[in-house]
């Protein structure tokens, strides 16, 4: 079944595509935010893709990644398009620029994305006010869980102070908070994943805040194998409740066709997808059910996303197959993954969370 936004949305997407990547985000959100094709009723969810993780529920578990609404200017619309989370952010404590232009590269062969933006965005401040507004009245809710995910500016950081300052900002309207640790745009901040590094991130968080949202630590693809495990016990011992598989990687893959595929910054799409999969089924092996996952990396298919669940996560999100194939692609993952489920005899996606571990 087609609905109204996939008509008046999807043959517009090929003249889109010619434009220069980051205009196109940005009439993406101004369209977005006047409410172009955003259904005024959100479409109800099968209750069969409902998920519960970090003490809420999901109406499903397919949500939009951070990097999309960089400054929380539309979460109600994503919403509204059928999203079961929206994750806002990068947000730093100051607003920054970002780095030079040209900085977002479509490897359109690959289905493919590279970045190197530079957490670009307006600033907590600003973030802040967007996100209080969605708690003025019913009219203005987003309806969905909603997180903030968190970054540090390139010059004058302070991860110890920053990260709890931000949490503070916003701990009162996200329902989740996310520690993005693994850009690698930002000098020196992957480094912070370290398990020495994040035990005391983690600390200084939790000295300033008896109490605050879910917190989540979002990893890099790029992780060697012995680094994974005392990140997870870090994370655990720290008080995290969840993880994020996998940012974007530094890697290039021989396989790759396009030809800015030797741009720096992060990649994303479709060549991400077997290493966030199977890093993803490392992370649920060592995490052993104590903190939630959520999958990301190559989400393209309802396939892709059962097979994320199955290999342990409670939750997917997409980014680059969004921007590829538009709104008509988050109903599309759903009917696909609710086809899964009747084929398999199977009554709810959380039945097969961890499936194949």
């Amino acid at each position: 079944m087609t609905d109204l936004t996939d008509i008046l949305i999807s043959p517009f997407l090929p003249l889109v595509r010619k434009l220069d990547p980051e205009r196109a985000h940005t009439l993406a959100i101004d369209a977005l935010e006047l409410g172009v094709s955003v259904p005024a009723v959100r479409p109800k969810d099968d209750p069969a893709l409902a998920v519960r993780t970090l003490g809420m529920r999901f109406p499903n578990p397919i949500g939009i990644a951070a990097g999309f609404d960089k400054n929380g200017r539309v979460i109600r619309p994503l919403a509204q398009l059928g999203f079961g989370f929206v994750e806002a952010g990068t947000v730093t404590p100051r607003p920054q620029r970002g780095n030079s232009k040209p900085r977002l590269f479509r490897l359109d062969e690959d289905r493919a994305i590279i970045n190197r933006m530079g957490f670009n965005n307006d600033g907590i401040d600003r973030f802040a006010v967007r996100l209080a507004r969605l708690h003025r009245g019913k009219g203005f809710r987003a309806g969905v869980p909603v997180g903030a995910n968190l970054g540090i500016n390139k010059t004058g950081a302070n991860p110890e102070k920053d990260y709890p300052d931000l949490i503070r900002r916003v701990k009162h309207y996200a329902d989740y908070v996310v520690l993005n640790l693994s850009s690698p745009n930002t000098p020196g901040l992957r480094s912070l994943q370290g398990a020495e590094r994040l035990t005391g991130l983690l600390s200084a968080i939790s000295a300033a805040h008896e109490e605050r949202p879910p917190l989540l630590i979002k990893l890099a693809p790029d992780l060697a194998e012995d680094e994974i495990g005392p990140i997870v016990e870090a994370a655990v011992a720290g008080g995290a409740q969840g993880l994020i598989v996998s940012n974007t990687t530094l890697a290039r893959p021989a396989t790759l066709r396009s030809r800015f595929a030797s741009e720096a910054g992060g990649l994303s799409g479709r060549p991400l997808k077997d290493r966030s999969l199977t890093m993803l089924r490392e992370v649920a092996r060592l995490v052993n059910g104590r903190l939630a996952l959520v999958g990301c990396g190559g989400i393209e298919t309802g396939a892709d996303v059962v097979a994320r669940i199955r290999a342990g996560a409670d939750l997917v999100q997409i980014y680059t197959s969004f921007v590829y194939e538009g709104p008509a692609l988050v109903g599309r993952l759903k009917r696909e993954v609710l086809t899964i489920l009747r084929e398999q005899g199977v009554e709810t996606i959380a039945d097969l969370k961890g499936a194949d571990l």
